[in-house]
């Protein structure tokens, strides 16, 4: 609720940060090729100052963007680039402090296309067309350009990509003689034989303060034709394909996750697979860096399949995928500066070098990058290869989270509140009846809507 406070006292309070905007009209582009090129309408050296906040936290992540940004300044000896780094959840709360303070950034990250959604309901960023069509419009897939186009103009620039998929453990499935599951009874059976021995199934994690319970319930409902909010765009909750999908999670928690989950966040729950603790999990490329990190003798067991179906020859579908975008500020005075300095970051070296940083992590989102051959010549991607492929296809295939109805406030506040995940603890911890607690969080839901979205 906090964060949709915050929000909220963006809308009246945004209009203040337009009147610094101006610069000069100097920029550096890229061609679809990749080779540099000036767009330049006048001769003038780019000159003044701009902050960038960012949430690439890991080491080579956040040494690319500096690489970049130092590359970038001694090519333009005028411009001073001062990088901050903040955590996701960190930098959600620090822009909205930030429009009653004025403490704000020229060009930032944003978490996902939803954050996004955040900041044009604030009014706090500027468009960006001007920018895709430097970089290359039709190098961008369709899908990751809508989610972030409200009324004809994109807000933010998909950086890299990423979508949900099943991950699982070769040896352990091999060793019970189980078959990748394809549905999720498959999926649930399995998990049950794998939970002994000091291994789990699979995880199931509630905490307020993230967004699993929503990201799995809405892979369930989704995977049954459903969705989590109605076309009017009010929550749905208490639909027959919720209700059934909130009692196949809770029976997940009570008979194969470890109990402590109920106050997991992302990073907790992800570590269990990390460590090996279970067999299977639900996230993006990232697991890949997170085994070899934490228990590298596992990884050559590590692979993915498509999302659990209903039924075995329903189509493959994508639940959630994850565009995450560069934005330009309203408050910027130097948005020269932040046009040439956010293309230079395409420029193929620059990208190249950043993707390489969490290799099928993060998958590029330009897709002229995707088949290039100094982004390929790389030794995670080529060992994972096939797992590339079944997370392009996510990502190709699909949205984020709410998104089927297009980038709105409801798909954001869906998943930034922890009415979901707070709606599972009442269930599990106090053992209110699922119809109850799915209708009194569906209630609270459109609460918030009808109050944060005028």
């Amino acid at each position: 609720m906090k964060k949709a406070i915050a929000t909220l006292l963006a809308v009246g309070l945004a209009a203040s940060l337009f009147a610094g905007c101006g610069g000069s009209e100097t920029s550096s582009a890229q061609t679809a090729e990749g080779a540099t090129s000036t767009a330049a309408e006048t001769d003038a050296p780019l000159e003044g100052e701009i902050t960038f906040w960012h949430s690439f936290t890991q080491g080579a992540r956040m040494d690319a963007i500096q690489k970049a940004a130092d590359a970038f300044m001694q090519e333009n000896p005028g411009v001073k680039i001062n990088i901050e780094t903040y955590s996701w959840g960190d930098f959600n709360t620090k822009w909205n402090a930030g429009i009653t303070t004025g403490d704000l950034p020229d060009i930032s990250t944003a978490q996902g296309t939803g954050e996004v959604v955040e900041m044009i309901n604030a009014g706090v960023i500027n468009p960006m067309d001007d920018i895709v069509d430097e970089i290359g419009r039709d190098r961008f897939s369709e899908n990751a350009l809508a989610d972030m186009t409200v009324d004809g103009a994109v807000y933010g620039i998909p950086y890299y990509s990423h979508a949900q998929v099943m991950w699982y453990r070769t040896d352990l499935l091999e060793a019970a003689g189980l078959e990748i599951p394809q549905t999720w009874d498959e999926f649930y059976d399995a998990a049950v034989a794998l939970t002994k021995d000091g291994t789990y199934g699979a995880a199931f994690s509630c905490s307020p303060n993230d967004l699993l319970c929503s990201r799995y319930l809405n892979y369930y409902v989704v995977s049954a034709g459903g969705s989590l909010l109605n076309d009017d765009l009010t929550a749905n909750l208490t639909s027959p394909e919720a209700i059934d999908g909130i009692n196949f999670w809770v029976n997940v928690y009570k008979n194969c996750s470890p109990a402590e989950t109920i106050n997991y966040t992302v990073n907790d729950h992800a570590t269990l697979f990390y460590q090996g603790t279970t067999a299977f999990d639900f996230n993006s490329g990232f697991m890949i860096s997170g085994v070899q990190s934490n228990t590298p003798e596992i990884a050559e067991y590590v692979r993915c399949a498509p999302l659990p179906r209903m039924n075995a020859d329903d189509p493959v579908y994508s639940a959630e995928t994850s565009h995450i975008p560069l934005v330009e500020w309203s408050n910027t005075e130097h948005p020269e500066i932040c046009k040439a300095f956010i293309e230079y970051l395409y420029q193929d070296d620059n990208y190249i070098e950043f993707i390489h940083a969490v290799p099928v992590g993060m998958l590029p989102a330009l897709s002229d990058i995707a088949t290039n051959e100094a982004y390929l010549n790389d030794p995670t991607i080529q060992e994972y290869a096939d797992c590339v492929d079944v997370i392009q296809e996510a990502v190709d295939n699909g949205h984020a989270i709410g998104f089927e109805h297009g980038p709105t406030p409801q798909a954001s506040y869906l998943t930034s509140q922890g009415v979901i995940e707070e709606m599972f603890q009442d269930i599990i911890t106090n053992g209110t009846d699922v119809e109850t607690a799915a209708k009194d969080a569906e209630d609270r839901l459109n609460e918030i809507f009808d109050t944060m979205i005028a």
